[in-house]
């Protein structure tokens, strides 16, 4: 008898982009097993999910087998913010590539099409601009953000030869800057850091004269790009580029930030982080062409929703959670608050 109802398994589910996808994969009328080790990733991004009669979480990490009946893989699982990322950096390529190689093997034995969350961190400090998927990148495979951007790029690797040796239904998207509610608080992404000190009317912290460029995609916009491209009737493999290819410096969307919160808050300058990036930009002509998706989100409307969230977030943010954000807490310093801490201060309608 065959199966009517959808399974995917979403890892890293309760993680900003893993919560969201799971609640747009339930939408769609599928079955979701969200797997998360809850590092990184936040029980209150998955709460409202929780009584839903599709929906199931398991506590795992992805460094290790996983035995389960799935139709779909979606593999999200892994830090992606520098700050989180930098704390354990052996983890980090563990987690990356063990975590490729587990869920490949999975949908191997379960025949089940598998998606790669890749980033746009295997692009490195690119020389060509804007990225397109030809491209092989210039990564620094020593430096301090090796181990994301070096195990993204074997991860890749692995799923390109898993579909040449086992003829696996594969999907790997490069994701660029991704932005929205559920971000987390200390992170130290660019735009989680900058609207929580506007919103407190603290200094706003520019790496470098803020002239390096980044392009600033919504969440809703590239869930439905991953979803789309999983749907896709082709059997087409990427890599995609998945983002927003409006570029804007980083001082340029500190001096938004400021307006929409409308803040008191200064800028100020400090020295730029070793293998930061200085231009990203993608290419998504192909995924334009292929999905007929482009984003639809401005990066107005997009960072005055993320301003709502955060400016409710502090509104019930504990002071140990918000003592995070203080200027004397550096970036190398931060460290991923538990799930258990934020719980309640990441419980925001959204």
């Amino acid at each position: 008898m065959q199966k009517e109802t959808t399974t995917a398994l979403v890892t890293g589910g309760a993680g900003f982009l893993g919560s969201h996808l799971c609640r747009r994969l339930l939408d769609e009328g599928r079955e979701v097993i969200c797997v998360d080790n809850f590092y990184t990733g936040r029980r209150a991004n998955i709460a409202p999910l929780m009584s839903h009669p599709r929906f199931e979480t398991i506590r795992h990490d992805v460094c290790f087998p996983l035995y389960v009946e799935v139709d779909e893989i979606y593999n999200l699982a892994c830090p992606a913010s520098p700050v989180h990322y930098q704390i354990d950096p052996v983890q980090t390529a563990k987690t990356s590539v063990l975590g490729a190689i587990n869920m490949l093997g999975l949908a191997k034995r379960t025949k089940a099409k598998i998606f790669q969350a890749s980033t746009s961190e295997v692009y490195g400090d690119p020389q060509v601009h804007p990225q397109i998927e030809d491209y092989w990148g210039n990564v620094n495979p020593i430096g301090v953000r090796s181990c994301y951007d070096e195990s993204k790029r074997c991860a890749e690797t692995l799923f390109f030869d898993y579909r040449r040796q086992h003829d696996l239904q594969i999907r790997v998207a490069r994701i660029f800057n991704t932005y929205g509610p559920r971000m987390s608080a200390n992170d130290g992404r660019v735009v989680s850091t900058f609207v929580l000190q506007a919103l407190q009317d603290m200094d706003i912290t520019l790496f470098g004269d803020g002239g390096q460029t980044r392009s600033f995609c919504y969440v809703d916009d590239l869930i439905r790009a991953i979803i789309g491209f999983m749907e896709y009737d082709e059997n087409i493999p990427g890599p995609l580029n998945l983002g927003n290819p409006h570029e804007v410096t980083v001082a340029e969307l500190a001096e938004l930030i400021i307006y929409l919160a409308k803040s008191k808050s200064r800028i100020v300058h400090r020295a730029l982080p070793s293998d930061d990036p200085i231009r990203r930009k993608p290419d998504i002509e192909k995924a334009r062409n292929m999905l007929d998706w482009q984003p639809e989100v401005s990066l107005e409307e997009g960072i005055s929703r993320t301003i709502n969230y955060f400016s409710q977030l502090l509104n019930s943010m504990p002071d140990e959670i918000r003592a995070v954000q203080r200027p004397e807490h550096s970036a190398e310093q931060q460290k991923p608050a538990s799930s258990e801490a934020l719980s309640y201060a990441l419980a925001v309608p959204v």
